[in-house]
């Protein structure tokens, strides 16, 4: 979850640090923190707080020049967020200074050991014994990388470090199990960070670094290793955005700007998926035509919104490929012994291609032999590195911590998967397939229509502004858009918020509404068989006294509520793509006008990186 840069080169270090940690505190904003090596010595400011806080103490004491530095935002795992437990973490002798990323299992077993061999400790977290095994290891041969192999054989758990030393001045040292990190290739100068974004106005060159490896740089020069001290070959690849498409561009919030994105990204994630010869093509998808057409069962793995596009692109997936869909949350998957087979396909879904569940997930599925594709936003993460395919969703970088256009080039990218493995398994024919493309092609024009004309939004949030509790209702696919809706609300609004599918309000949820109740309804399409069942829906919680929000197609005009938010009317199973969107702006306005942060949630980061 936190954020984490290293630069070294020929220019001062704490501007191109500073750039960078702006452009990774949606990973982690409870602390941060830098050091610089210079003059023989490392100089170094951490404050808790955002970024801001940290920026200012510079302002006011800025830290000598130095051409190799660390810089760190935090998400507190152990310790409060304050400033003896912000990072960098600094060795007893004050040799060696590391920044970390996830968490050290057995640190307690070794503070317990150093704190025998005298050690004193000025923080709470986990990460400073990390600096105190590598000032020890350093000690013993003043060679960086040997140093830092050496330490990792001892760790147990997820992590990445970064870490460098007053007597290697020219050298930036990196270590992964587990957890995000990647290098930036620059003329004259090199970069580590958590993901690419915080690098990207200095280089598009990158590197993966594999698991269980440590990563040596200087200004010049990167070799890689094992943990052993075996030699490494890395694969390079090229950024395929630039820097302003990690800016704001003149909106309030990067969740504005995402969620207006939206259009482009469903485009971009369409783009060249067809051939010359009409066939569907996913290029990396890295399984043979016998190995889908095997394929008995297929399960879709995801955390959060992930989840949520999963229980979507269940009823497309079933739909077109005949095969049985289940659709799990990937924290409980490995936990109930799952039934898996060499026939088993798994989709893992996640937006960073680091998320711990998800990962730890897929690799359960690949231990019981069974074929995983992975749906992912970021090229060389983990998910995709070690799945049997991936489709990249294209949607470009998503700084705020609610996910929007990775949420619906999700659903999109799997309705992709189910395409593929119908018509490979002849379940459906070319000129069908091709069919569902183009009604796939005309959502990225509907979906604009809609985001030009939502202004209405804001009212509805400052009419509830004071509501206690929010329900959501849905059938068929509406039911999973309905929890997604309310997810985004708890997020962003901090409001009690839950979806429900409409059929079960008898069983239960219907004692929750009572007079001014909001109820926010996901109308099926006037053709849908679910349509009038909803309407008796409305017409039981608007009895009870609830005030319905309905979101309905255009054309639906047995719908002349007040408050209802009309989308363009799509497919039943295309309509999650378009029903969402209100959903988005509704929790967005709401945010607003309660006055919270909208891209950084309270205790929320983008990617969660450790279980």
């Amino acid at each position: 979850m936190c954020g984490i840069v290293g630069y070294i080169g020929n220019s001062d270090a704490t501007p191109a640090l500073l750039s960078g940690l702006a452009r990774l505190e949606y990973r982690g904003y409870d602390s941060a923190g830098i050091s610089i090596l210079s003059g023989g010595k490392i100089a170094t400011t951490k404050r808790a707080g955002k970024l801001g806080v940290l920026v200012e103490a510079l302002k006011k004491k800025p830290l000598p020049a130095g051409k190799v530095g660390i810089g760190h935002t935090r998400w507190a795992t152990h310790g409060s967020p304050v400033d003896r437990n912000a990072h960098p973490h600094i060795d007893p002798e004050e040799k060696v200074a590391i920044i970390h990323n996830g968490i050290i299992e057995n640190y307690q077993v070794l503070k317990e050991e150093l704190e025998r061999l005298g050690h004193y400790f000025s923080s709470d977290t986990d990460s400073e014994v990390v600096a105190h095994l590598l000032g020890i290891e350093y000690g013993k041969s003043a060679d960086l990388t040997d140093a830092m192999e050496r330490v990792c054989q001892r760790l147990h758990g997820n992590f990445s470090l970064v870490a460098i030393a007053i007597d290697s001045p020219g050298v930036l040292i990196g270590a992964r199990r587990n957890s995000p990190l990647v290098v930036g290739l620059g003329q004259g100068e090199n970069f580590l960070a958590s993901d690419v974004s915080a690098f990207i106005s200095f280089t598009k060159r990158a590197l993966e670094i594999g698991q269980n490896q440590v990563v040596t740089l200087t200004a010049d020069s990167c070799s890689i290793s094992d943990f052993n001290g075996v030699t490494q070959s890395p694969r390079e690849f090229q950024v395929t955005w630039d820097a302003s498409a990690a800016e704001k561009n003149g909106f309030p919030h990067f969740m504005a700007k995402e969620i207006m994105e939206q259009p482009k990204a469903v485009a971009d994630c369409l783009l060249g998926r067809m051939d010359e010869n009409g066939h569907l093509t996913l290029n990396e998808v890295r399984l043979s035509d016998d190995e889908i057409r095997d394929i008995d069962k297929v399960i879709i793995i995801g955390c959060g919104s992930a989840y949520h596009a999963g229980m979507i692109a269940k009823y497309g997936i079933e739909h077109w490929s005949r095969l049985p869909v289940e659709v799990e949350l990937a924290s409980e998957f490995r936990y109930r012994d799952p039934i898996i087979t060499r026939n088993t396909l798994v989709i893992a879904i996640s937006q960073s291609g680091e998320t711990m569940d998800t990962l730890m997930a897929l690799r359960h599925a690949k231990d019981q032999r069974a074929k995983v594709i992975s749906i992912c936003n970021t090229y060389g993460a983990s998910i995709p590195r070690e799945s049997d395919g991936v489709i990249y969703t294209q949607a470009g970088p998503e700084i705020a911590v609610a996910s929007t256009k990775a949420f619906l080039t999700q659903i999109v990218a799997a309705y992709l998967v189910g395409l593929y493995i119908a018509e490979i398994r002849g379940i459906k024919f070319i000129d069908e397939v091709r069919d569902i493309l183009e009604e796939l092609g005309e959502l990225p024009e509907k979906i604009e229509r809609y985001l030009e004309t939502s202004e209405r939004l804001k009212d509805l949030a400052l009419e509830f502004k004071s509501a206690q509790s929010i329900l959501f209702l849905g059938r068929h696919v509406g039911f999973p858009v309905a929890l997604e809706g309310a997810l985004k609300l708890k997020e962003l609004a901090y409001m009690h918020a839950v979806g429900f599918a409409a059929g079960e309000l008898k069983h239960g949820p219907i004692a929750l509404i009572e007079e001014g109740t909001p109820v926010l309804v996901i109308m099926p399409n006037l053709n849908s068989p679910l349509h009038d069942k909803m309407v008796s829906n409305v017409q039981e919680i608007e009895a009870r006294g609830a005030r319905a929000i309905i979101i309905t197609a255009e054309n639906d005009t047995s719908i002349t509520s007040p408050r209802a938010i009309r989308i363009p009317d799509a497919p039943t199973l295309f309509q999650p793509l378009l029903a969402v969107l209100p959903l988005q702006l509704f929790a967005y306005e709401s945010a607003v006008v309660r006055g919270y942060d909208v891209d950084q949630p309270r205790n929320l980061a983008k990617s969660v990186t450790v279980e």
